[in-house]
């Protein structure tokens, strides 16, 4: 077959091996790419770490429905995991080339990071809401994209290879390439560098999902009536109690700083057999929220009361400010925006005391003024032209 691209002019034996010891596939994770690694040293390490080991999914899954479906892993989670160098870098191998931003999007789509990055964000789960068009088998719609997209850049420019055999999410921070501009109120104020991810301010918003209802199909003559996860022969329909596509609450990441976070998954089970209800309905599996980094980074940020003044984006909310009420509806939490009975699996929630202080602190005031301020110059000075 035909080699084409960097390695055109490269000896079969190079990657397949010389008689004694032939690969039929050098680049496979069963082999630790022992035909790529010969030239690419240390990079067969991405086979170690959590794309190709799904090892966080798997104790999740572990902890949660495996408690109700033993099998349930092997029924909805068996797609996008790397199994092989031409997972991302070409098809049959004899073609190869550097990732594409399309070739990282055929996994990181969906509710995973990754498809934020193009303005996509997951529709509604109803078909009346799957329309436009289909990319990677998945309709989107269509947001503000991340601006390092609209400059240009590709995924590789911040998540090199060598960072993701080495297991770390990414090769670069924000300030190695940008410098805080201290002519700008909110990069002036030291608590807000020193105490918080960019990301923070500076995302424009993220896809949350809130309620993930798996309702197992065991033995149904309906099932014929449902659009199922996966092939024909599965038992799973899953929808959503609410998405949203603002920008996300906030807490702790792991290091202490401040980051967006958003439901891992609020996830409620529903087995029925032959159509009929075994155990209980809309059984609350999981509560977990997770610390992320949505890729739809703006210039500008959001107003300070949107921070400083708002509980709910801390998952402080009061009962009297409750418009959703899913213990009415029959579910086992109160609001999904209070962290009673709810966990945040990579760092913690924002201390409540905290958030008082915050709110009434002397800098905050004064920084609040000063933003109305510049607000309103730049009013004027627009209605004058």
């Amino acid at each position: 077959m035909a080699v084409s691209g960097v390695h055109q002019r490269t000896a079969c034996s190079a990657c397949h091996g010389d008689r004694g010891q032939r690969l039929a596939d050098p680049a496979a994770a069963s082999n630790g790419a022992a035909g790529c690694v010969a030239c690419h040293a240390g990079h067969n390490g991405i086979f170690l770490q959590g794309m190709t080991t799904r090892s966080a999914e798997k104790n999740f899954v572990a902890q949660t429905f495996s408690r109700v479906d033993p099998d349930f892993f092997a029924k909805n989670c068996s797609s996008c995991h790397v199994s092989s160098c031409t997972d991302c870098h070409g098809g049959n191998g004899h073609k190869l080339a550097r990732p594409a931003l399309e070739s990282c999007h055929r996994c990181h789509k969906g509710y995973f990071i990754g498809a934020d990055f193009f303005g996509r964000a997951p529709r509604e789960d109803s078909l009346r809401y799957q329309r436009g068009d289909l990319i990677e088998g998945e309709a989107y719609l269509k947001m503000t994209p991340d601006v390092h997209f609209e400059a240009g850049m590709s995924c590789g420019d911040c998540h090199s290879m060598t960072s993701l055999a080495a297991g770390r999410k990414t090769a670069k921070s924000c300030r190695d390439c940008h410098t805080p501009d201290l002519k700008i109120l909110e990069h002036r104020i030291g608590a807000h560098l020193e105490k918080l991810e960019c990301y923070a301010c500076h995302s424009a918003w993220g896809a949350q999902e809130y309620g993930t209802f798996y309702l197992r199909l065991e033995e149904s003559a309906s099932k014929e009536n449902f659009r199922l996860r996966g092939n024909s022969g599965s038992e799973y329909l899953k929808s959503a109690y609410l998405k949203r596509q603002n920008a996300p609450p906030l807490g702790l990441n792991n290091a202490g700083r401040v980051s967006p976070i958003r439901p891992q998954f609020i996830t409620f089970y529903t087995h029925t057999s032959k159509d009929q209800l075994v155990g209980e309905e809309n059984q609350l599996l999981a509560a977990q929220w997770k610390a992320f980094f949505p890729h739809t980074i703006r210039r500008g940020t959001v107003l300070c009361r949107e921070c400083h003044e708002s509980p709910q984006r801390f998952l402080l909310e009061k009962p009297e400010a409750r418009i959703y009420l899913p213990d009415v509806d029959g579910l086992a939490l109160p609001s999904f925006w209070n962290r009673q009975g709810q966990q945040l699996g990579n760092g913690r929630f924002f201390p409540a005391e905290r958030f008082e202080s915050m709110s009434r602190h002397p800098a905050y005031l004064k920084g609040a003024v000063e933003k109305w301020n510049n607000l309103i110059k730049r009013v004027e000075v627009s209605s004058g032209d």
